[in-house]
């Protein structure tokens, strides 16, 4: 057995890092040799490489609205901890982030559409802070972004009315939302994915019934949606996520008496076309999703016969197809949660 020295000092053998993040552990004395080996792997921990984290804010428990924020670590497997809360209880907001913010925006505050925006330090658990209001006030909103800009997508109801307008923000500063153009389509219960360029909306409530539309717009600019293609499902309260190429859609409610799903769609976000089927959730729901650099996790969301909904998170790899896996377990059962991360595909250089 080789035997480590340190000051005269034999140690046990050292504990394999978890990862090429400045947090992941590497306790122990390693040859050079070794920690080379895991360098070379991509594994051994970096300075000012953070963690991928996922939080998951607000929604509802039953008839109660939360301001509650949970995380997991993308990268692993696991429980989700607290991190901290909303400014406000919060239900239906939409959320997006980039490297260090993540940001919530709209949503249902004291029984009323809001058109408050509020953000934490992804690295620092904690309580959220006021970053500005919304053009608009509106819930059910999608949320997406690239590493500078935030949109705020659509949204509305609870009572009336459903709104087309498209929002933004620069995610590093603080303010009032900007106009951003419109969407053909008046939705809420919608959702959006985005690579560094594009950002997709997907699917949504008409009042009328559920669609199966995506449109979208090129982040950097400002205007109006264009017409992207189809999901092979009509539905609303979808989880979104995406790598820097794929957008994965996953659950929701179908158009057919809300039913709810377990299916997964995917779209290439460069070109434009209809969704192909990708798998299945472990369980239909109505679920928020965020994107690690390689995975895609669903957490949360309304499930059939429950009004507490599901505190379950499964995953799938974004660059293959097939059904999800079990990942963990949030703290809280929540419905009407809206996810973010520091390291989705919108981040992608």
């Amino acid at each position: 057995m080789t035997k480590r020295y340190l000051g005269n000092i034999i140690t046990q053998n050292p504990t394999a890092p978890a990862g090429p993040y400045q947090d992941s552990a590497a306790p122990g004395v390693w040859s050079l040799a070794e920690a080379f080996a895991y360098s070379k792997a991509g594994l051994w921990p970096t300075a000012g490489n953070a963690s991928q984290f996922a939080l998951f804010g607000g929604g509802n428990l039953g008839s109660t609205p939360k301001n509650t924020i949970e995380k997991i670590n993308i990268a692993t497997t696991g429980n989700g901890t607290d991190f901290g809360d909303l400014t406000a209880t919060t239900d239906l907001p939409a959320s997006f982030g980039s490297s260090t913010r993540g940001v919530w925006s709209g949503g249902i505050i004291s029984s009323a559409q809001s058109n408050v925006i509020q953000y934490v330090t992804i690295s620092t658990e904690g309580n959220a802070s006021d970053f500005g209001d919304l053009t608009q006030a509106r819930a059910g909103c999608g949320g997406a972004s690239n590493s500078t800009r935030g949109l705020t997508w659509m949204g509305g109801t609870f009572p009336s009315p459903l709104y087309d307008t498209i929002d933004y923000v620069t995610i590093a500063s603080t303010g009032n939302a900007t106009d951003f153009g419109n969407s053909n389509y008046t939705l809420y219960w919608t959702n959006a994915v985005a690579n560094s360029t594009r950002s997709v909306f997907t699917g949504g409530h008409s009042g009328g019934g559920n669609v199966s539309g995506m449109e979208y717009v090129t982040i950097a600019t400002t205007g109006n949606a264009g017409t992207f293609g189809n999901l092979t499902v009509a539905r609303s309260n979808i989880g979104t996520a995406a790598s820097s190429t794929r957008g994965v859609m996953g659950g929701g409610s179908d158009g057919s008496g809300g039913a709810l799903q377990n299916v997964i769609d995917y779209i290439t976000i460069a070109s434009t076309g209809n969704a192909t089927d990708f798998g299945d959730l472990t369980e239909a729901r109505g679920p928020a999703g965020a994107a690690g650099l390689t995975r895609a996790v669903f957490g949360a969301g309304g499930t059939s016969g429950s009004t507490t909904g599901s505190n379950i998170v499964d995953y799938v790899t974004i660059a293959t197809t097939g059904n999800a896996a079990d990942f963990g377990d949030l703290p809280t059962s929540r419905r009407g949660v809206a996810a973010c991360s520091n390291a989705h595909g919108g981040l992608a250089a």
